[in-house]
Order: C-alpha cells, then structure tokens, then sequence
C-alpha cells in the first residue's frame, strides 16, 4: 500500500478539499465552506492524499461538556475504496480522540451508506440509534464501539 499524506485543513484550497469528500459522500448534510470553516475550529479534521490525488476525509468530534465521547468519522472517496486507506483514516481519528480524553468512541453514518456501515460494524461499532432529523428524509445511523 502506497502512504498517505494526511493533513489538517489549514488553508482555503485544504478546506474545499475536505468539502468535498464530505459532500461527495454524505450529500443530504452537504456543508457549505463557511461551515467547513467553523467545523474546523470545533472538530479536529483532517484530509488524506495519495501524492496528490484526493483520497479521503476525517472528523474527529473531542469529548465536551465533561463528557468522555468523542466521536470519529472517517471517509475515503468511492474509487479509493477498499485499499486500506479508510483503515488508516479511522486508526488515525481513534488515536487522536483518545489522546484527547474519549473513553467512548462514537460514529454516524448514512444508512444508504452501505459500505460505511459495513467498515463500521467490522471494527467492533453496534447500532445505537436509526433517526432521521426533522424536516429531511435522510436516515442516519448512531454507533458505538463496543
């Protein structure tokens, strides 16, 4: 497996980046980049390259309020699937929300998002919760890591 170049979006051309790999694969919660930005200041994100080529995001939600769950996402392009770019993606954000203090690690994923929930479930997460937010159509899906 060739190494990924993973990187904090830290400037305009990095955040777009991120947006699109998140708008790509969850569509019904596409971001706009001024909300890519304020993500960024409360989430640790990161986005992933093979050389130059976009391959994938991260989210990582730290824990807040006195709370020990963080949550971790992880999100790799559909062409780049299946390499294990998600594994790395995902052992990344699960190191950094422990560091940051998670004794629970959460993830959402959309349900239409079958290869997602089939990652998340391999990796040891059950299904918490099924619920689609007021006003949408969209499913989505709460686990947790057992």
């Amino acid at each position: 497996m060739s190494i990924l170049r993973i990187e904090a979006p830290d400037d305009e051309a990095r955040l777009a980046d991120w947006q699109h790999v998140h708008n790509v694969i969850v569509p019904p919660a596409a971001l706009s980049l001024d909300e890519v930005r304020e993500r960024a200041r409360r989430h640790r994100l990161e986005v992933a390259y093979l050389g130059d080529v976009l391959v994938g995001c991260t989210t990582v939600r730290p824990p807040t309020g006195g709370s020990a769950t963080a949550t971790v996402i992880a999100r790799v392009l559909a062409e780049h699937r299946g390499q294990g770019f998600g594994e790395e993606l995902y052992t990344r954000g699960l190191e950094r929300a422990r560091a940051s203090g998670a004794r629970v690690i959460e993830t959402v994923v959309l349900a239409a998002n079958e290869d997602g929930l089939r990652f998340a479930r391999r990796h040891g997460f059950t299904e918490t919760e099924r619920y689609v937010l007021p006003g949408e159509t969209a499913e989505w899906v709460d686990l947790r890591l057992d």
